[in-house]
């Protein structure tokens, strides 16, 4: 079974392409399999179910939806073993853009799109600057020299990752997509003791252990202030 890993910011049309290059993978009679991960609410698995494609979902609630990730990861790898399957999907939004939801050895695929502002790449970080392929939608409501500097931008943030812009409405470019996402040479069994292409976002403070108050006297364990500079008053 084959591993993919895709991600990337909410409403940027990762569904979209993942039901688009299922429809080509199937075309080559392979099995696929999607995993959704989420924070409070997702109906996206209606989508896939409609599709006729094997699907599960995770809502971390609470949690951080990396930590969420990494904590399942496993459980949801042995699923997909269970179910025979050929690829499985896992689908997860980069919701505070310091998300990092990749394996080391495991395709990771980020899905962006044109409309979300030309310094955009700058900003999401690990999840795009770790990805082995980075996927830009959208690109039909704007002019082709948009496209190409958005896409240069990209390559700025992630010059080893191959680019590709594909449309979530009509499949285009969906087809390319599946020849490089899947390897027959390669069979994941388990992802026990592989490690993670980025670390965590890290905070184990008053306010993740429930603390609503604010102010100093509340504040404990891994806190960071602003520097602001010198502010007595003279």
């Amino acid at each position: 079974m084959n591993l993919i890993t895709i991600s990337g910011p909410p409403s940027s049309g990762k569904t979209s392409v993942i039901v688009k290059t299922i429809d080509a993978f199937r075309q080559r009679n392979l099995s696929v399999g999607v995993v959704k991960f989420d924070c409070l609410y997702t109906d996206d698995d209606l989508i896939y179910e409609k599709a006729g494609i094997p699907v599960k979902k995770g809502l971390s609630g609470a949690l951080c939806p990396d930590h969420y990730f990494v904590s399942n990861i496993e459980e949801v790898v042995q699923w997909g073993k269970k179910l025979k399957l050929d690829i499985l999907i896992t689908e997860s939004a980069g919701l505070c853009n310091r998300c990092s939801p990749y394996l080391q050895d495991i395709k990771a695929v980020c899905i962006i799109d044109n409309l979300s502002g030309i310094n955009t790449p700058r900003k999401i970080g690990p999840l795009l600057k770790s990805a082995d392929i980075v996927i830009i939608t959208k690109g039909d409501i704007v002019s082709q020299a948009e496209r190409e500097v958005y896409a240069s931008k990209v390559n700025s943030v992630n010059p080893k990752a191959i680019i590709m812009h594909i449309n979530g409405l009509t499949g285009q470019g969906s087809y390319e997509l599946s020849t490089l996402l899947y390897d027959p040479e390669i069979n994941v069994e388990t992802v026990q003791g592989k490690q993670l292409k980025f670390p965590m976002p890290a905070a184990m403070c008053s306010y993740c252990l429930g603390e609503t108050r604010v102010g100093d006297a509340y504040q404990k364990g891994n806190i960071r202030k602003i520097e602001l500079g010198d502010n007595d008053d003279k």
